[in-house]
C-alpha cells in the first residue's frame, strides 16, 4: 500500500514540478520541537516535499535581475501552495490524514526573527534534495538554491528516500561570504535577521511595523498584507558557482 501510494504520488507530480523527495520522522530528531512535523500533524510519518525551480537566467539579467526574480518568485509561490492542497486532498482520498505546507506563507515570529511552520528546506535535505551549503541555502545537485519548495505531511508511511552525501559547495569556496554587502556570514555562521532587513522590502513594513502594536502584531502583518515582498539584494545567489548557467 505504502509503495503504490508512493509512486502514486510521483506520478501526479510529474511534470508539475522539478524534484520531488520523501522523508521519514525519524530524519527530524534535530528539529526545534515546536516546529516538528508531529506539531503540525499528530500521528505524521512522512513528508511529501517538491520543488519547482526557477530559471538560473534571470540572475543574469544585466538589468531586471530583482524585477524578474520578485515576479518569478511570488508567481511559484502560490502554485506550489496549491499543489499542496490537491496533493494533501488525494492522499486524504487513499484514507490517510494529510496537512498542507505552504511554500511561503504562513510564517510564525520568534522575537522578530521569522520561521516557516517546519523548515522547507531542512525538510527538503531530510527527503534527499539537496544539502546545505555555506550560504545557509540548500543546494540542489542540479537547480542550485533556486529550487522554491513546498510540502505535504501525511500519516501515510511512505518509503523514504537516500539522502544526498555531496558537499555542494566547490572545495574552498566563500564566493557567497565575499559578495554580501552586509557581511551576513561571519565565522562559518549565517545572520538570518542581518540579510533580511538589508534584502527583503515592502512597502506596508515602514507603516505597519513601527509602532509597538505593529510589532506585536507582526504574524498577521506580514501573513496578510506584507508576504508579497520585493528583494533588494541577490549578491549570494549570483556568485555561487553552483548558479551559473549550465551549472558547475
Amino acid at each position: 500500500m505504502a509503495e503504490k501510494l508512493k509512486k502514486n504520488i510521483l506520478y501526479w507530480l510529474a511534470g508539475q514540478v522539478d524534484a520531488t523527495g520523501f522523508a521519514s520522522m525519524d530524519r527530524f530528531e534535530q528539529a526545534p520541537e515546536i516546529h516538528h512535523p508531529l506539531q503540525v500533524l499528530e500521528g505524521a510519518r512522512s513528508v511529501v516535499v517538491f520543488g519547482r525551480n526557477v530559471p538560473k537566467g534571470i540572475l543574469h539579467s544585466p538589468r531586471y535581475a530583482e524585477h524578474l526574480l520578485h515576479r518569478s518568485y511570488h508567481s511559484v509561490y502560490p502554485y506550489l501552495d496549491a499543489l499542496a492542497l490537491n496533493l494533501a486532498n488525494l492522499i486524504e482520498r487513499q484514507g490517510f490524514t494529510a496537512v498542507p505546507i505552504g511554500s511561503f506563507a504562513p510564517l510564525v515570529y520568534q522575537g522578530l526573527e521569522p520561521w516557516g511552520v517546519i523548515s522547507l528546506k531542512h525538510a527538503a535535505e531530510a527527503a534527499g534534495l539537496g544539502r546545505f551549503g555555506r550560504s545557509g541555502q540548500l543546494y540542489h545537485p542540479e537547480f542550485g538554491s533556486m529550487l522554491r519548495l513546498g510540502a505535504v505531511i501525511t500519516s501515510a508511511e511512505l518509503p523514504p528516500d537516500p539522502l544526498t552525501d555531496e558537499d555542494p559547495c566547490p572545495e574552498g569556496c566563500t564566493a557567497c561570504w565575499k559578495a554580501c554587502p552586509v557581511k551576513a556570514f561571519e565565522n562559518g555562521e549565517f545572520h538570518k535577521q542581518a540579510c533580511l532587513a538589508y534584502s527583503i522590502k515592502h512597502a506596508i513594513y515602514p507603516l505597519a511595523l513601527r509602532t509597538e502594536e505593529g510589532l506585536k502584531n507582526i504574524e498577521r502583518v506580514i501573513n496578510t498584507a506584507g508576504h508579497n515582498y520585493w528583494l533588494t539584494c541577490l549578491s549570494c545567489l549570483k556568485a555561487c558557482p553552483n548558479n551559473r548557467m549550465g551549472g558547475r
